[in-house]
């Protein structure tokens, strides 16, 4: 069996100038916009105290992203509100004016007529572009890279997007949409991923994540944890990742949680990042087939690189089978939990945390991030079944064994 590799954190610091993007002033407009729209409600988070208790955890929380708008994905929190903040930027507003109802009204066809959102997407986030642009009334082109799921791309085709499923793999996906944007009158790629020239909307998209964060502090506050000791988050790109972390970071300057970054084994671009320590990005290529489609980027966001490597405690590359572990445990908690239903980029923290706590051969982990029977954990469940034939081939047939 293939083993989750691990290294701490010994990166260069840089003068942390990136931070600033997740500012709880940025991800408070944040989450005022989203709780504009009328289809909005806090997430749960499933509070796993048989779970905790089994592993030698002092609690173990789920944010579970499943419940998100309807789409039983997180993803829509970024897309959103970069476009709001585009169009607010366009017609010369402050995001804080630019609701739900303004978005939505006639006043704005006529003060801005429409925009062609252009993205490239594994499912989740082109779902959520698509969502956004069919309730505000402006355009989308959606395109996923081969091997995307059938279920996946209908749920985008079903908001009335432009989407194609391409021969390329995501990476070059996001170099097509930005090409077909810059070709478009009145388009615009709305990518979670940056680059060197492309950082205000991806940082835009990092801030709409924020919303998640903030309410899953909000909840463990309410159900009496003053603070997570540790974060446990997942990183295709690594915008989510570089979100969370920007904003806990923020949010206890004095005291932050450690923060254990997750990546699928064969797009692991921040792993290596990491344990080549020079400060460098790496990038990693090829057809990146894996149950975590969601995970399967291979090239960092520079913006979520500068946070990471100046906050996160630790990086992991993960085979499929952590993931496949995570999505079994959460659908069959230990009796009294609630169930989570997790897809496969939405369960890998489960699995690692399961592994770290339980096998032996993670204790050197285990005593780095000085988990214990007094850590609060935090994880996201970032999606639910998005793939619902997978689910059940993992979930009831046992499929990526960890044996």
């Amino acid at each position: 069996m293939e083993q989750i590799k691990w290294v701490e954190n010994h990166l260069p610091k840089s003068e942390d100038k990136n931070l600033e993007v997740m500012s709880l002033e940025n991800v408070a407009k944040a989450r005022a916009f989203h709780q504009s729209f009328p289809q909005y409600t806090v997430t749960p988070l499933a509070k796993l105290d048989g779970m905790a208790g089994e592993l030698g955890l002092g609690g173990l929380y789920v944010k579970d992203e499943s419940y998100r708008f309807g789409l039983n994905a997180f993803k829509v929190l970024g897309g959103s509100f970069a476009m709001a903040r585009y169009i607010a930027q366009k017609t010369g507003k402050d995001v804080s004016e630019t609701t739900y109802d303004y978005l939505t009204s006639d006043k704005l066809r006529q003060e801005f007529g429409q925009a062609t959102f252009f993205t490239a997407t594994d499912g989740n986030h082109g779902r959520g572009v698509a969502w956004a642009a069919n309730k505000l009334g402006q355009k989308a082109v959606v395109h996923m890279p081969k091997g995307s799921v059938k279920t996946r791309f209908d749920n985008i085709a079903k908001e009335g997007a432009a989407v194609t499923i391409e021969e390329l793999n995501y990476d070059d996906c996001v170099r097509l949409a930005a090409k077909e944007a810059d070709e478009t009158p009145n388009g615009v790629i709305v990518q979670d991923t940056a680059w060197d020239g492309y950082e205000e909307i991806p940082a835009w998209i990092m801030q709409g994540y924020g919303t998640m964060a903030d309410e899953a502090n909000e909840q463990l506050n309410a159900a009496g944890v003053a603070r997570p000791t540790h974060v446990f988050i997942q990183a295709g790109v690594g915008s989510l990742a570089g979100a969370v972390q920007g904003y806990f970071a923020n949010k206890y300057p004095d005291n932050p949680p450690k923060v254990v970054v997750m990546e699928a084994r064969v797009a692991d671009c921040l792993y290596r990042g990491a344990e080549a320590a020079d400060g460098a990005i790496r990038m990693v290529g090829g057809a990146l087939q894996t149950i975590m489609a969601g995970l399967a980027c291979g090239e960092p966001n520079t913006i979520s690189w500068d946070i990471l490597k100046n906050h996160v405690s630790v990086f992991a590359s993960c085979p499929d089978w952590v993931a496949a572990k995570g999505m079994r445990m959460l659908s069959a908690p230990v009796k009294g939990d609630p169930q989570v239903v997790s897809g496969e980029s939405g369960a890998v923290g489960m699995g690692v945390i399961s592994t770290i706590m339980t096998d032996p051969a993670y204790a050197e982990l285990k005593a780095a991030l000085g988990l214990d029977e007094k850590s609060q954990v935090l994880m996201f469940s970032t999606e639910g079944d998005t793939d619902p034939v997978n689910y059940k081939k993992i979930v009831w047939n046992g499929a990526y064994p960890n044996d």
